[in-house]
């Protein structure tokens, strides 16, 4: 299978010390990817640094072969990529329409054309229209988490780039927003994104990265570490105890 993504060696970090320490990964074309790992493991420093929120320090980041290590967040979105960080992720005090003219005429450097919203953007997100002139400080925090994926969606990316994505959310909208990734992802999206709820991510997804201490523990097809008995110890356990288990399925 073809590979849309790949990241080579990537070393990053805040001051003097990196928080990334070498982290390789890959995204094939038209998959899901979920990233796990405890907190502090570097999962929301790697999305960033993906999304050119922060410099890579060293190695490789990779699109379609091509390496844009060097380039801005907007010469990301262009050349294919979007990202959906956990907060901050809409104007609270503009209209659920004026958020996502804002999304598509950023993201696309104002040569976007047609509609704003796509028929299949509607088919996606059908509760959009009725909301078009609601604020979206008045959305519910899962109503601002599907404006935050359509707004996202407004360029048809190759690669979307999700942080934590059912984060804070009621259990219908967390059901509600992995419907909505898996519905994206079949229309020939790619998808890498951080997850928290791993159990609910993983039935979803095609391949699972286990990150710990900034590095990449394991990489495997997400059925087997779903089957994993200790799966909880690898997201949310002690390091002892984490570092245990992903020995163990390495070994496997």
């Amino acid at each position: 299978m073809s590979e849309v993504f790949r990241v080579e060696g990537l070393h990053a970090g805040y001051g003097a010390g990196d928080i990334l320490k070498g982290v390789d990964l890959c995204v094939a074309t038209g998959s899901i990817v979920t990233i796990i790992g405890p907190n502090g493991s570097g999962k929301s420093t790697l999305v960033k640094t993906l999304a050119g929120l922060l410099r890579a320090r060293q190695g490789e980041i990779l699109l379609k072969g091509a390496s844009i290590r060097d380039y801005t967040p907007p010469r990301r979105v262009h050349a294919g990529i979007s990202y959906v960080p956990q907060e901050y992720n809409v104007f609270r005090n503009l209209t659920v329409l004026e958020n996502l003219k804002i999304a598509r005429e950023f993201m696309s450097g104002g040569r976007a054309k047609g509609p704003v919203v796509s028929d299949e953007l509607v088919a996606l997100f059908p509760e959009l229209p009725s909301r078009f002139k609601a604020l979206a400080g008045n959305l519910s925090g899962g109503q601002r988490q599907m404006l935050a994926f359509a707004c996202a969606l407004t360029v048809k990316p190759e690669l979307l780039i999700m942080d934590e994505p059912s984060a804070g959310l009621s259990p219908k909208y967390m059901s509600d927003i992995f419907d909505c990734i898996k519905k994206v992802n079949d229309t020939g999206v790619s998808v890498l994104m951080v997850e928290q709820n791993a159990i609910e991510a993983l039935r979803i997804s095609d391949q699972c990265i286990v990150m710990a201490t900034g590095r990449v523990r394991l990489c495997s097809d997400a059925a087997s570490v779903l089957d994993m008995p200790d799966l909880q110890t690898l997201y949310l356990g002690d390091a002892a105890s984490g570092h245990e288990s992903l020995n163990r399925a390495s070994a496997a």
